[in-house]
């Protein structure tokens, strides 16, 4: 046996015992019982806001009765207003090259669809993308590229990332750039933390073997073990701040939560701390894939709304990320199920913030095409906070630490301030006629809504932020 084979038996060794396919069949087939009363129990024990194990979240993911849904949903809703309140962290995505050397065949950037131009934004490009995004009023970006780089290779993430936080328009800047590339080294994740990254995100996609098989064909990306044991390497080099998700559509949803849990379980056991994020995303409609027209394994509308409720009451601490794949319809209906971050006026293709949405250069079809301030107006109406607060990355609230605060309640009386705080700076220096007083009201409800001294403390940083000072936080 080569020294090459021995290694790739060790990989495999290792991502067997962190995702067990087997044990998520098994109890698969022990959850499928509709017991009623076994659902209430587990929903009884996610109100305790401490997290369901395998076997819970499988019994949650049998329900069809419309009663016990409902009960599944008010649970998820109690889960997401006890800890993040009414809250919603606002980001947009922005691809800076859909340059790929993979074959996925869901993705529009794949290596060998003819159907797209390729693009790689210069360092000029990326600061003119990233000043009409200030300029909209967006505080963080979420930096993504496809799976392969120019001639200066990793160096080009590195430098564009310095690129973003060097931009400054009016009284906005950049204050947090999120990156979603390709698995890194352990060096290469040093360098990306040394960049001031806030979280490294990252998808298996699907988390079924042969599935991941069938789907990634050629290209670096065909290597399962490598993937799935990125946020061991990026967690290893200091980042401690992870995105972790699925893309539904590609296996059965039930296999894709449970794997799920098994990888969180598995990064909470070594690193003391599972992912900051989770993202929802379903397979939708791609420029030159037949998969992503026809999703081998659809989830309706009603099945994603319980994907999302049963995540949020699984691990209640972590944030669920909704993008701008879904309808205005979907994402307003998954704001009480537990979404906490959304995008908007994403578009998904290289220069699409100076040039519009541009199909033969996008990643996906887009199911909400709403500019930000429509969003903003939208969300503050249904009664939520749009938040641009990044004062944790900052302030070193990042992973343990962050959870030390959460876990007993008490982070609340950070965001809870310095969402009211960001938004007032989005009101004053963005926000149409129309927002403003949507806006101003919300606040207004929000702060006599609040406690005696997490209001002294928002009313203080409120008057700073109209008095001109920006980047008020606690």
């Amino acid at each position: 046996m080569t020294r090459k084979k021995v290694v790739e038996l060790n990989t495999t060794d290792e991502t067997s015992a962190i995702i067990r396919e087997n044990e998520i069949d098994a109890i698969l087939a022990q959850g499928t019982v509709k017991d009623a009363a076994r659902v209430r129990e587990v929903l009884a024990k996610a109100r305790e806001l401490k997290g369901l194990d395998m076997q819970d979240v499988a019994t949650l993911t049998a329900i069809s009765d419309p009663e016990l849904l409902g009960e599944l949903f008010a649970t998820a809703r109690f889960v997401k207003e006890t800890i993040y309140g009414k809250r919603l962290v606002l980001f947009a995505p922005l691809y800076i090259s859909n340059l790929c050397g993979n074959e996925c065949l869901y993705c529009a950037f794949r290596a060998r669809n003819k159907e797209i131009k390729r693009s790689a934004l210069s360092q000029e490009a990326i600061a003119e993308e990233v000043k009409m995004l200030v300029e909209q009023g967006h505080k963080r970006v979420l930096l993504v590229a496809g799976e392969s780089y120019p001639r200066e290779g990793f160096s080009y993430v590195l430098k564009s990332i310095e690129t973003i936080y060097s931009v400054h328009a009016g009284n906005g800047e950049i204050r947090r750039v999120n990156a979603n590339v390709a698995p890194l080294t352990l060096d290469e994740f040093k360098e990306l933390k040394a960049a001031k990254i806030g979280t490294y995100q990252l998808f298996q996609e699907t988390y079924h073997r042969e599935t991941y098989a069938k789907m990634h064909l050629a290209g670096k990306k065909k290597d399962y073990n490598w993937r799935v044991t990125a946020m061991d390497r990026a967690m290893e080099a200091g980042i401690d701040d992870v995105g972790v998700g699925v893309l539904f559509g590609l296996f059965d949803y039930r296999f894709e939560i449970l794997a799920l849990m098994q990888h969180i379980a598995h990064l909470e056991q070594k690193f003391g701390v599972g992912p900051h994020t989770i993202s929802v995303p379903r397979l939708e409609p791609a420029v030159g894939s037949e998969i992503a027209m026809q999703p081998p394994h659809a989830v309706s509308d009603l099945d994603f709304r319980k994907i999302v409720a049963i995540i949020r009451v699984a691990v209640p601490y972590t944030g669920i990320i909704m993008s701008t794949r879904e309808t205005p319809n979907i994402r307003r209906e998954t704001f009480a199920l537990g979404v906490s971050q959304i995008s908007a006026g994403s578009r998904t293709n290289p220069g699409g913030y100076g040039d519009g949405e541009k199909e033969e250069r996008a990643q996906f079809s887009l199911g909400d095409h709403r500019p930000l301030d429509e969003v903003i107006r939208d969300v503050a109406e249904l009664g939520y906070i749009p938040s641009f607060c990044t004062a944790c990355y900052r302030l070193g609230r990042t992973g343990l630490d962050f959870m030390d605060l959460a876990k007993p309640g008490e982070i609340k009386g950070h965001c809870d301030p310095n969402a009211v705080s960001t938004f007032m700076e989005y009101l004053l220096d963005y926000a149409s006629p129309a927002t403003l007083a949507a806006g101003e009201k919300l606040i207004a409800d929000t702060l006599a809504s609040m406690d005696g001294i997490q209001r002294q403390r928002s009313e203080a940083m409120l008057s700073q932020v109209r008095a001109g000072k920006r980047d008020v936080c606690c």
